[in-house]
């Protein structure tokens, strides 16, 4: 059933945000979307716009229209400084975001300017690791 792909090992998607991703202290806002684009479990108060879910899904077949265009998220334009299969990642100023894949999801971390790039980047690829090894 549905309910069964969104609670992997007992955990709910909400969970995931609240408690790996904002519970980190490295990430400010988090979503997690599925890969038609729509959201899983966000943050209070974060949402994507009408549009950009589907459009960063897109990019992970795309990775260089990602790294000339940037991506939009929640209505923030970010550079692009990665862009591949698997990972993109964003900057704006010295704020910036972290959108991973897995195999049914896709994971999209915020951070601000208290923050460093590095422990951010890492809480959300280690969250995604954990879920493509589960199966997701």
């Amino acid at each position: 059933s549905v309910s069964t792909y969104r609670t992997p090992l007992n955990m709910s998607w909400q969970a995931y945000v609240d408690d790996q991703l904002l519970g980190s202290g490295h990430i400010k806002q988090a979503v997690i979307i599925g890969h038609d684009g729509n959201a899983w479990a966000a943050s209070a108060g974060f949402a994507l716009k009408a549009g950009e879910g589907t459009k960063l899904v897109s990019g992970f077949k795309d990775p260089a229209s990602v790294l000339s265009a940037g991506i939009m998220i929640n209505g923030v334009k970010y550079l692009a400084i990665r862009a591949d299969a698997d990972s993109i990642y964003g900057k704006k100023g010295a704020t910036g975001v972290i959108c991973v894949k897995t195999a049914q999801a896709v994971l999209i971390g915020i951070y601000d300017e208290s923050i460093q790039p590095g422990p951010a980047t890492n809480v959300v690829e280690k969250l995604a690791d954990y879920l493509k090894e589960s199966g997701f």
